[in-house]
């Protein structure tokens, strides 16, 4: 009997101890190697990429048998290692929802509510076999490719309906089509892995467990349009990512799938680059002059880069997800990918799932699926057992589709209908105590700083919306401030030089359409004051309340009773602890 352990080493894992369990694993099974050859028992211990279910780290499959382990700890080995040894489950690691455990992994309901292609091979091998990777369909798509000629592998692209994943939406095949069409002896291709939304991962996990995937779709990809030469651009604070695929170069090279005469049909090699965070390096042309060592400064388009890019050449910039899709497709076929999606967008989307969710992490869906069914059936529903009321999706730069939506389609279109936008795939579940204007000001926040500040109404412009939506906050603000928010909004919008400041304002604008009532709650109602766990008990404001709605004992946690209270704000000014918030 052969056993093999599966355990994830994608760095959300690792920062639960991942490899920690698996070095405990190695040194125990060692350790009784004789007890598992006495039973004839084998077993294999695979380090893979991301399983999917972060929230519940670190992870391991059992095979043949497809048993989940979740929330592993170093403790825990021992007990999996007698599991094998007497051929049993252990029941108290397997996952639980509801207070039912599930032991085989596609009976998970974060999983079985899934259709996972883009997906499907992480967690299942090892990121950097090439051998694996082959058997699991690798190169079938490149190898199809090559049997077509150039145009008829970008009529095939615009068959499939793809859109770019990473954010704009715009058709993969007329960007394609357009470098080919460039009159130009050097051409570049170029894989955006500048992941910058708070809470995304989804391109990091995709180059930390399937990195042959992205590069394949590359070769497809410099085979229609005639590149010779790639940039994969990834963050600095992915070194995993980076380490990964620069390894995974490194071995297609040595085996003939970068360099000359690929298949005696393309030659084709790819460099990577390390960004230094910068969100603004997302936008395409900013990417494009960080790649030539320039700083990350978005400029006026046109000339697009399909016509002047790197070096002034024509170059065609992809997402990572966008790359994995065109392998899909051509090992699936593109009637296949298209017949995934809806009308106007092939295929299926990769959502990174956090805020309050029983479950978090990476999951695949078909284009156009319910938000409700990731919610609910994959998700788990809220954590805290309250009731969600809104989504944030899309990133710094989407908007908020309210609970009364939750049957939303998931798709470009539907979502752009209601000022939201699919981006590239964060979403972040709130629940109905969760403020949706601190949510605003953390990404206004964000913004500011991520601004490269070449534009005034984006250097500008945010910092005067976040200093409004904190005076609302802080019921320090009137409704003209509301008139002056829209008013700036729009100008922010309008007159912008790149996405990041047009973008800017899809957060307020939603949340006005959606949450009025949140603004005209602090704008017309009374500071709500609390006290907070980091009350010692010094009583001090308690004796300086003026109408003793303070209650609790020296040296224990006070309370303010709501009904007595005035909200004239005595106690926030004399607590010296800052365990009293207002709201």
């Amino acid at each position: 009997m052969k056993y093999t352990l599966r355990i994830c080493g994608a760095t959300a894992c690792r920062a639960s101890d991942s490899l920690a369990v698996m070095d405990k694993l190695k040194q125990l099974i060692e350790e009784r190697k004789q007890e598992f050859s006495d039973k004839g028992i084998d077993v294999e211990i695979k380090e893979v990429g991301c399983i999917g279910l972060c929230g519940k780290g670190p992870l391991m499959v059992v095979e043949p048998c497809s048993i989940l382990y979740t929330n592993l700890k170093v403790k825990d080995v021992e007990t999996i290692v007698d599991s094998l040894l007497n051929h049993r489950v252990a029941e108290n690691l397997l996952y639980k929802r509801d207070n039912q455990s599930f032991e085989k992994i596609n009976d998970v309901p974060y999983y079985k509510y899934q259709d996972r292609f883009l997906l499907r091979r992480c967690g299942v091998i090892e990121p950097l076999s090439l051998r694996e990777y082959i058997e699991n369909d690798g190169f079938k798509g490149l190898k199809r490719a090559l049997e077509l000629n150039p145009e008829e592998v970008i009529n095939e692209l615009l068959k499939s309906k793809l859109r770019g994943r990473g954010g704009a939406g715009f058709p993969t095949g007329l960007k394609w089509k357009f470098l080919r069409q460039a009159q130009s002896d050097v051409k570049f291709l170029v894989c955006n892995a500048d992941e910058g939304d708070p809470g995304a991962f989804m391109d990091r996990s995709l180059l930390e467990s399937d990195p042959f995937a992205v590069i394949e779709g590359m070769l497809i990809g410099a085979y229609a349009t005639g590149a010779k030469k790639g940039f994969i651009y990834v963050r600095e604070e992915y070194p995993l990512a980076s380490q990964r695929i620069k390894q995974a170069i490194k071995i297609l090279r040595e085996n003939g799938y970068l360099g000359e005469n690929i298949f005696n049909k393309v030659s084709f090699d790819i460099k990577v680059v390390e960004g230094a965070g910068a969100f603004v390096c997302g936008e395409e042309t900013a990417l494009i002059k960080s790649i030539e060592g320039k700083r990350g400064q978005p400029r006026v388009r046109p000339p697009y880069p399909a016509e002047r890019g790197i070096l002034g050449k024509p170059t065609n910039i992809n997402n990572v997800k966008t790359y994995a899709s065109v392998t899909l497709i051509f090992e699936k076929g593109a009637e296949f990918f298209a017949n995934l999606g809806t009308e106007n967008s092939g295929g299926t989307v990769v959502l990174c799932l956090s805020g309050d969710l029983e479950d978090t992490g990476i999951i695949e869906v078909k284009m156009g699926t319910p938000l409700k069914t990731v919610l609910y059936d994959i998700a788990g529903g809220s954590r805290s057992k309250k009731e969600l009321k809104a989504v944030q999706i899309g990133g710094p730069l989407g908007g908020l589709v309210p609970k009364e939506l939750f049957d939303i389609a998931l798709d470009y279109d539907s979502l752009k209908e209601i000022g939201s936008m699919l981006g590239s795939g964060g979403l972040i579940a709130l629940n109905q105590d969760d403020s949706i204007l601190k949510l605003v000001s953390f990404f206004l926040d964000f913004l500011r700083l991520e601004s490269c500040g070449q534009c005034t109404p984006c250097r500008e412009g945010v910092v005067q919306l976040k200093k409004i939506i904190d005076r609302i906050i802080n019921h320090n603000a009137n409704y003209e401030d509301l008139d002056l928010l829209n008013k700036l909004s729009d100008y922010v919008k309008n007159n912008s030089l790149c996405g990041l400041g047009q973008g800017t304002p899809n957060v307020i604008e939603s949340s006005l359409r959606f949450f009025i009532n949140e603004y005209e709650q602090k704008i017309s109602g009374p500071v709500i004051y609390t006290i907070t766990d980091a009350c010692i008990g010094c009583h001090v404001c308690a004796m300086n309340c003026p109408v003793q709605a303070i209650e609790g004992q020296p040296k224990e946690k006070h309370f303010i009773d709501q009904s007595k209270c005035i909200h004239c704000g005595k106690c926030f000014e004399v607590c010296k602890f800052n365990a009293i918030t207002k709201d």
